[in-house]
């Protein structure tokens, strides 16, 4: 136990002073998740050329400002779909009564509700840090190609990687590293006595396994 709050600490240190360093941006940066604007678009070159050379560009990947990242980690850490999210999955442990110790009524509710609260702390502020330190982004984005499978792909792989500064998709350790860290010092801070380490390999499984249906939902679903 003492090692696992070790590690966090130190992980989350690492991505916190890395976050505080100036990070230059580009001025004029295109919108993030849009195509970046041919510069060569009037140049007078065949329609053909200006066509290809747009088409490459609607892929192109501009990676967030500091303030758009900083935005994004308050949001999953206590923005409203986050905390829709720790509510209804309070409530559903509450009625499957899960764990069993902390009973079925309202103060039930409670327990889980905080349990899910401070694991979704630890879990983002470990991810958050891991990007910073790392450079990587490991927001979910909708896949550029509409095609089916496609989207299906992004939406189950972008649970285990992340993004580069240079957009290429990267093994994704902020984000594995913040869901095992997070469920494993649940489980041996907070939860039953009964409960230890592997349970929080099994929850942190699960909770990559939540992550990917719930990035099937965004993609074809929700398009907020």
């Amino acid at each position: 136990m003492k090692l696992a709050v070790t590690l966090f600490a130190l992980l989350v240190g690492t991505g916190i002073a890395s976050a505080q360093s100036p990070t230059p941006s580009p001025a004029a940066s295109p919108e993030i998740g849009t195509s970046v604007t041919d510069t060569n678009q009037n140049s007078g070159l065949p329609a053909a050329t200006n066509q290809t050379v747009v088409s490459a560009n609607t892929v192109a990947y501009v990676r967030p400002s500091a303030a758009a990242r900083r935005k994004r980690f308050i949001n999953s850490t206590v923005g409203p779909v986050a905390l829709g999210r720790m509510v209804f999955n309070a409530g559903v442990s509450t009625w499957t009564n899960s764990p069993e110790e902390w009973g079925t009524h309202w103060e039930g509710f409670g327990r889980r509700l905080a349990s899910n609260v401070g694991k979704n702390v630890i879990r983002q502020t470990t991810s958050f840090g891991l990007d910073e330190a790392l450079k990587y982004d490991s927001y979910f984005y909708r896949s550029k190609d509409k095609s089916v499978g496609a989207r299906l792909k992004n939406s189950l792989i972008s649970p285990v990687t992340a993004r580069d500064r240079n957009g290429k998709r990267v093994l994704g350790i902020p984000r594995i590293t913040a869901a095992y860290t997070s469920s494993i010092i649940a489980a041996e801070a907070w939860y039953p006595d009964r409960y230890n380490w592997k349970d929080g390999l099994i929850s942190g499984s699960s909770s990559l396994a939540f992550n990917a249906a719930f990035n099937l939902f965004r993609e074809f679903i929700w398009k907020k």
